[in-house]
C-alpha cells in the first residue's frame, strides 16, 4: 500500500557519523532550508543540501554542562544515488543528520522545530534515560518543542523520530547519530591521529510505507548516498591509527561491519568504554547498534570500507579510506571492491 507521497508530508550518521569529514576538517553547518508554505505543500520540497555529504557536526551552544541544541524537521530532496533524488523527512535538511556531540554527565535542552505544515514530529534520542512518554513526545506542524534529559552514558547512539508509524520516519531520513564523549575518554585517545564517523542506513521505494515493510531494500548506504564516501573518500596517511564512529540506523538490517586489508585493533561497542574487544575482522551491529573502530593503516592505498553482507555493498553500503605518504587525495582512481 502507499504510504502517500510523503506520508502526508511529514538526521545523520564525529567529527564525521559521517560526511567523510576529518575531524580536523569540520565543515560549515549548514544553513536549514526555508519551510514549505502550504501553497507549494503538496511538494514539499527544497533545493538539494550545498555541503557535499552529510553528516555535518552539530554547532551546539555550551553553558557548563548545560548544551543547548535546536534542530529542524522538514522535507528535503536529498540525492540517494548519483542523480536519483528522493524527496526526504530530515533533520536540519540532511539524512542522516547533523552528528550531536555531548560529553557524559551533560544536560541536554533539546528545542525540535517541525517546519513540516502537513504532520507532526519528534526526537527520540538513544542516548538518555528519559519517560517517552513526556520528552519523546510529537510536535505539532508549524510548532516547537523543547525537551530536557541527562546524558550519563558514553558512547555511539542513534536519534531518530518517534512519531508513528515509527518505520516510515525512519526510512524516509529522520536519524543521525549522537556520541556522548566518555568523561574520561578512550584508552587510546592519544593514539588517535584521524577521526571519521559514519552512518549505514537503507532507502526503499519512495515514502512507501508497504515498501518498507516488505521490501528489500532499494539501496543501503554509508553517511545518505551511495556515492558520497567513493568520490570524496575518507583521507588518512601511512602510519596512521585511524577511529571511526559507526552506527547503523537501519531501519530493517544488520551490519556486518568490516575495514578490508586491516583488523580492528580496537572496538568499543555501542562506543562505551567498558566494551573492550581486540583483534577483530568484522563487527556485527544490530539496526541502532554503534561502535567506536580503531586500527591503523601500514601501506598507501585505497581500503574498503563495507558491510560483509555483500548484497547490500552491491546497493551501495561500501566507503574509501584512501591512505597516501602525505594524507592528502592523489586524485587516483578508487579501487572497486
Amino acid at each position: 500500500m502507499k504510504y502517500g507521497k510523503h506520508l502526508g508530508l511529514s538526521f545523520v550518521a564525529l567529527t564525521l557519523l559521517l560526511a567523510g569529514c576529518n575531524s580536523s576538517q569540520v565543515a560549515q553547518k549548514q544553513e536549514p532550508a526555508a519551510a514549505p508554505t502550504q501553497a507549494t505543500a503538496a511538494a514539499a520540497t527544497t533545493e538539494k543540501p550545498k555541503l557535499d555529504q552529510p553528516p555535518v557536526p552539530m554547532k551546539i551552544q555550551r553553558e557548563g554542562n548545560v548544551v543547548n541544541i535546536e534542530m529542524t524537521a522538514q522535507i528535503t530532496n536529498v540525492e540517494i544515488n548519483k542523480g536519483e533524488m528522493y524527496n526526504a523527512w530530515t533533520f536540519n535538511g540532511t539524512a542522516p543528520g547533523p552528528v550531536v556531540r555531548v560529553k557524559e554527565g551533560d544536560i541536554i535542552n533539546f528545542t525540535l522545530k517541525n517546519m513540516d505544515p502537513s504532520i507532526p514530529h519528534s526526537m527520540d534520542f538513544h542516548a538518555v534515560h528519559a519517560a517517552p512518554s513526556k520528552k519523546f513526545i510529537d510536535v505539532m506542524p508549524n510548532e516547537s518543542g523543547t525537551f530536557t534529559y541527562p546524558a550519563n552514558r558514553p558512547g555511539v547512539f542513534m536519534y531518530h523520530c518517534g512519531t508513528k508509524p515509527v518505520l516510515a520516519h525512519i526510512a524516509n531520513g529522520m536519524y543521525g547519530v549522537i556520541i556522548v564523549e566518555p568523561k574520561n575518554g578512550y584508552p587510546t585517545d592519544k593514539e588517535i591521529d584521524v577521526e571519521y564517523t559514519l552512518v549505514q542506513s537503507e532507502w526503499y521505494k519512495e515514502n512507501d510505507l508497504n515498501s518498507f515493510m516488505n521490501d528489500v531494500p532499494k539501496y543501503v548506504v554509508f553517511n545518505g548516498s551511495t556515492f558520497g564516501l567513493k568520490e570524496k573518500p575518507l583521507l588518512a596517511k601511512v602510519g596512521d591509527r585511524v577511529r571511526l564512529y559507526v552506527n547503523n540506523v537501519g531501519p530493517n538490517e544488520v551490519s556486518s561491519f568490516h575495514v578490508v586489508g586491516t583488523i580492528l585493533d580496537r572496538v568499543y561497542l555501542d562506543g562505551n568504554p567498558a566494551n573492550i574487544l581486540t583483534g577483530m575482522q568484522t563487527v556485527m551491529l544490530p539496526a541502532s547498534g554503534g561502535a567506536v573502530v580503531e586500527f591503523t593503516v601500514t601501506e598507501e592505498g585505497d581500503y574498503s570500507i563495507v558491510t560483509h553482507q555483500f548484497n547490500h555493498v552491491q546497493k551501495g553500503a561500501s566507503a574509501i579510506l584512501r591512505v597516501t605518504k602525505d594524507g592528502k587525495d592523489n586524485n587516483t582512481a578508487p579501487m572497486s571492491h
